[in-house]
């Protein structure tokens, strides 16, 4: 399937590449560029958010608690480009404490964790975010 002259695939793959080249920028516009006025967020063993407002409001929370850098991305997407799935490397710090977790006290972190997309139109529409939550708890000595 062809989207704007690109094979749906590709566009897939590229959308979500830019998506993580802008998160590991700490570019939050960027990563709000890529997404669809609506996208549904499946927070990490959490709830569903909907909404790129609602993203804006979880993108700043991440920013306070957290420093990340996804590291060893693949991205694989279906021949139409209508999903995609990402599988990483996160290294990061735990900078200030998030509630409902244990104290930050500036705990570094290296964990696997992936994503699935759903996009539309060359936007993402949905990104399912997963990683070891016991075992992120683990390293900071939860």
């Amino acid at each position: 399937m062809m989207i704007d002259g690109q094979r749906g695939s590709d566009l897939a793959y590229s959308t979500v590449l830019s998506y993580y080249k802008a998160f590991n920028a700490g570019d939050w516009e960027g990563m709000l560029a890529q997404l669809a006025h609506d996208v549904v967020h499946d927070v990490n063993q959490g709830g569903r958010e909907v909404g790129k407002d609602v993203f804006r409001v979880f993108l700043a929370r991440m920013n306070r608690s957290y420093r990340e850098e996804l590291r060893d991305i693949v991205v694989m997407a279906s021949p139409d480009g209508a999903r995609a799935a990402a599988e990483f490397v996160v290294h990061g710090t735990y900078l200030a404490t998030d509630e409902g977790l244990p104290p930050a006290t500036g705990q570094t972190y290296v964990l696997p964790g992936g994503a699935f997309f759903d996009l539309r139109g060359g936007t993402i529409a949905r990104v399912t975010n997963y990683y070891n939550l016991q075992e992120w708890l683990r390293q900071v000595g939860a």
